[in-house]
């Protein structure tokens, strides 16, 4: 099986987009085929021992519309086709206001005001005319597809409406004018169509503002040391373990570690972070952020698509190609919607006709329900804010990998958090080391000694601790870690372990351990052979974001715990100064997982843990979050990825989500009241009552808007505070 992206051209509707599905899903070999509107896309899961690119791409063209695959440069070239989009469409809107303007001052402006032209009906003729075929062209070109695929699209729509007013009109004139003429409606109505669809891709253009601003911060350029030859070349030529240099102001043009000098580096465009970070020897540094005040030289480490930055765009793109399980109603209403409209045109003009209204009437109403009954808006609801909500997220370092994580996070219940390095700041000290049968300085000895070849993310604060007090590591042989329990091995032809109560029991010095314990102190056993030698206390402090950001998520009624091996007592001294709700503390590495599934048969869950030994967890869970800024693991760990190492951007994720569903429903909502309230306004519902019938060329502009007020909805999540 094979995903690939295509770039979908000539898709005016979502009714375009659902016609486009359709074919690729009746296409042999496609398993799956997602098309999105707003983006333009189709992403299309595919057996390549049954189908090919070439034989996807025919299916769509078969369509009357075009493909292409996703290229490495995709978002500059679809920028670029989208500037050159609109200005087609605004060449095409002035040519056709040309004649529209004239066609509205005679058919209309002069017959209120009882001015007579000579051969005004042919005049008009001749102003329509140009519109009708020329600028009403790729009009006629997508009703012709949708009728060839035997389905009805917007573009069905139109046609029929302006061809039917067009037509009666040549009628009219031709039989000397006994009849009512419609050209300045037809002609009025495909130049308000051409203007919705300039204003909607001036507002969708928009929507992509998040990707333009990171493709922005790439620089073209990279200076590189070269055996002793300093050279600028373009950054794409760069290679990973060139010698990248860069001065003050300058951007960092890629990945990599800093080989000599210090500086600080504006990351705010990658993480969110407002403050600058001090970089120094042995620190990465991303490429796209920006070098404040210190000449460096760094390593390069990943180059072209593989920098956190290019991974980023990627990210983005990809959450912003997926549709959310909300857009299935709105697909559905689609399909379903256009054969509907065309039925109630249809049965509206019968209807007059049977009331005794001449022919005129009748066609003015069912031309008014064809135009005002645009599924554009309807959608256009569901990706545009997506489009947008991912794209802020973004700007603040929340990374959201789909719209169905967008969507399901608002309906978040629970939130479980790691404790190490999640919480807590991941870097624990020790704090107390108690004797028992041997002095400090063996103890300590013996620890590190045997530390050195732990993994465990304590092992770092006590060979921490031994360099700073100078004592030395002590050798170790027949080393062997117990997951979650401790290590052991044997110091001089002495048997050693060293880890937590469950691997090595202390009943009688349990009091002293309760203690240490109760002030939130990890406590370690040391033991030679069955003999307690002393005890290691070690703390990690909670960081200083975690009590605000939990306090934050119980605002927005939403129960945390901790989930973590320590020991009850100081799990639960952590959860105290963090204000966590509950604990389940002694959990197995493996286990974890297993937890995450028992509290999601009480509500939805998220899971916080840093990417690394969080991932069963993180993939158990309804949202995965994972805290690591940017690390390779948290980019592919989780559903969401948080840049910054700041816990209220849990909060903030679960805000935006919460905020662009609001947009969604409000969008949804008034499309379908707009339509549901529309059209019989169109019909003529009110005309016994009030004697007033809707104007198609009013309808027209009421379609037009429509889909620009729910891209300009959409647009305000830009500005939302989270």
């Amino acid at each position: 099986m094979k995903t690939q992206e295509f770039r979908i051209s000539g898709m005016h509707c979502a009714s375009c987009s659902a016609m486009v599905g359709k074919a690729l899903m009746k296409t042999g070999g496609v398993i799956e085929a997602n098309v999105n509107y707003s983006t333009g896309k189709a992403r299309v899961t595919f057996d390549e021992r049954e189908i090919s690119q070439e034989a996807i791409i025919e299916a769509v063209k078969e369509r009357g519309y075009g493909a292409q695959p996703v290229s490495r440069n995709d978002f500059n070239s679809y920028q670029k086709s989208q500037k050159k989009e609109y200005t087609r469409l605004k060449k095409t809107f002035f040519f056709s206001l040309i004649f529209a303007v004239p066609s509205f001052i005679i058919g209309m402006v002069f017959m209120w005001l009882e001015i007579k032209v000579p051969y005004h009906g042919y005049i008009l003729w001749f102003l329509a005319t140009p519109i009708q075929f020329l600028v009403g062209w790729e009009i006629y070109k997508g009703a012709w597809a949708s009728l060839k695929a035997r389905t009805a699209t917007m573009d069905t729509l139109i046609a029929l409406g302006t061809s039917t007013a067009y037509l009666y009109s040549v009628f009219s004139v031709l039989t000397g004018g006994k009849h009512s003429q419609y050209f300045e409606t037809s002609a009025i109505l495909i130049t308000l169509v051409i203007l919705g669809r300039l204003l909607e891709a001036k507002a969708k253009g928009k929507t992509g503002e998040a990707i333009r601003q990171l493709m922005e911060m790439r620089p073209k350029t990279a200076k590189v040391i070269r055996g002793k030859t300093e050279m600028t070349i373009p950054v794409d030529d760069v290679i990973v373990g060139d010698l990248v240099l860069v001065k003050p102001g300058e951007r960092i043009p890629i990945d990599g570690i800093i080989k000599e000098g210090s500086t600080s580096i504006d990351e705010s465009m990658i993480t969110g972070e407002s403050l600058p970070i001090w970089k120094k020897k042995g620190d990465h540094v991303t490429g796209g952020t920006i070098n404040k005040n210190g000449s460096v030289s760094f390593i390069a480490s990943k180059v072209g698509e593989h920098t956190t930055l290019a991974r980023i765009i990627r990210l983005i793109e990809e959450a912003q190609g997926k549709k959310a399980p909300i857009q299935r109603f709105a697909d559905t209403v689609s399909a379903y919607f256009v054969p509907i409209v065309l039925l109630i045109a249809l049965v509206t003009f019968v209807a007059w006709r049977f009331a005794g209204m001449d022919i005129g009437f009748a066609l003015v109403a069912a031309v008014s329900v064809l135009v005002i009954a645009c599924p554009c808006a309807l959608g256009l609801a569901t990706p545009t804010a997506i489009m947008v909500g991912t794209g802020r997220g973004a700007k603040s370092g929340i990374l959201l990998k789909g719209a169905d994580a967008l969507e399901l996070a608002h309906k978040v219940d629970i939130v479980v958090f790691d404790k190490t390095g999640t919480i807590t700041k991941g870097r624990p000290e020790v704090t107390d080391i108690i004797p028992i049968r041997a002095t400090e300085k063996v103890i300590l000895a013996v620890a590190s000694g045997l530390e050195e070849r732990s993994e465990h993310p304590l092992a770092e604060a006590i060979l921490s601790y031994a360099k700073k007090t100078r004592v030395k590591y002590s050798k170790v042989t027949a080393f062997r870690a117990i997951p979650g329990k401790g290590i052991a091995g044997k110091v001089n032809g002495s048997q050693y372990r060293f880890g937590n109560t469950r691997f090595i029991p202390v009943p009688a010095h349990s009091e002293m351990i309760q203690k240490l314990e109760s002030e939130g102190k990890t406590v370690m056993v040391l033991a030679k052979g069955k003999s307690i030698m002393g005890l290691v206390a070690v703390a990690d402090t909670i960081k200083e974001s975690s009590a605000g950001a939990i306090a934050s998520l119980h605002a927005l009624g939403i129960k945390t715990v901790m989930m973590t091996g320590d020991n009850k007592r100081t799990a639960e001294a952590i959860a105290r100064q963090a204000g966590v709700q509950k604990v389940i503390a002694e959990v197995m590495p493996e286990d974890k997982a297993r937890e995450v599934a028992r509290l999601q048969e009480h509500g939805v869950v998220a899971m916080v843990g840093d990417g690394i030994n969080d991932a069963p967890a993180l993939a158990k869970a309804d949202i995965g979050i994972a805290m690591g800024s940017g690390t390779d693991v948290a980019m592919e760990s989780g559903n969401v990825v948080l840049m910054k190492d700041d816990l209220h951007d849990v909060s903030r994720a679960f805000k935006l989500s919460r905020i662009t569903m609001r947009k969604i429903r409000q969008n949804m909502f008034w499309a379908l009241f707009y339509n549901v309230l529309g059209i019989p306004i169109a019909a003529g519902v009110l005309y016994p009552i009030t004697g007033w019938l809707l104007s198609p060329i009013i309808a027209g502009a009421a379609m037009a808007l429509s889909s620009v007020s729910v891209v300009t909805n959409s647009l305000l999540l830009r500005y939302a505070e989270l």
